[in-house]
């Protein structure tokens, strides 16, 4: 079987997934049969999780994810596209709720707050009804895990039904294996804008603020 190991090790932000969205488009293009996605991340923009997941689950090719170190927040999304799921005997899961952050001086009337607290409402429910589709439980049940931040070891998610086998094997050693990792920090550019952005976020460590590179 034609296959690659894809190591994502990354928060989920424009720049890695566009490094991997290339990366899949070259293989489906090069008529690989299976994408293997070895997931590590804080989480990130839901926009772009959600994205991912969406393409993944309906491209020509079978993928299968691994945790092999934590995937939380928007990652846990990413780790449902696989049709098969792997998980590292020391690993974790975070299941959360969607919070917003603001770029620059925000400031909006009545319909923008209700526009903004409105796509968070549609974002949660999503992210809870892709995990709902892969693990067997209700929605409700999904979204009350987020509410109370749910955290799972290896065992506790393979209960949940979010994993389908722990094991400490993650590829081969003549694998075709590829790295996406964190990109490196580099000085902030100060941009007047006329419109503050505003975007939709899960991560598991307090680092929701959007900033212009």
């Amino acid at each position: 079987m034609k296959e690659v190991y894809v190591r994502f090790m990354a928060p989920v932000i424009p720049v890695t997934i566009d490094h991997l969205m290339k990366i899949v488009d070259k293989k489906i293009h090069d008529k690989y049969e299976r994408l293997n996605l070895l997931l590590s991340s804080p989480g990130g923009s839901v926009f772009h999780g959600l994205s991912v997941y969406n393409f993944l689950k309906g491209a020509p090719i079978e993928v299968h994810t691994y945790n092999f170190g934590s995937v939380d927040s928007i990652g846990v999304v990413m780790y449902c596209a696989g049709s098969k799921r792997f998980c590292v005997p020391h690993a974790r899961f975070l299941i959360h709720g969607v919070k917003m952050s603001f770029q620059g001086q925000a400031s909006f009337d009545e319909f923008q707050i209700h526009e903004h607290l409105k796509s968070v409402q549609i974002d949660q429910k999503n992210i809870a009804r892709v995990i709902a589709d892969n693990t067997g439980k209700g929605s409700d049940v999904i979204e009350k895990d987020m509410h109370d931040r749910k955290t799972l070891n290896p065992n506790e998610a393979k209960d949940y039904g979010l994993v389908n086998e722990i094991k400490s094997e993650l590829f081969p050693a003549d694998a075709e294996f590829l790295s996406i990792g964190e990109p490196i920090q580099q000085k902030p550019i100060q941009i007047m804008q006329q419109v503050p952005q505003a975007g939709n976020f899960t991560r598991s460590a307090d680092l929701d603020i959007v900033t212009i590179v």
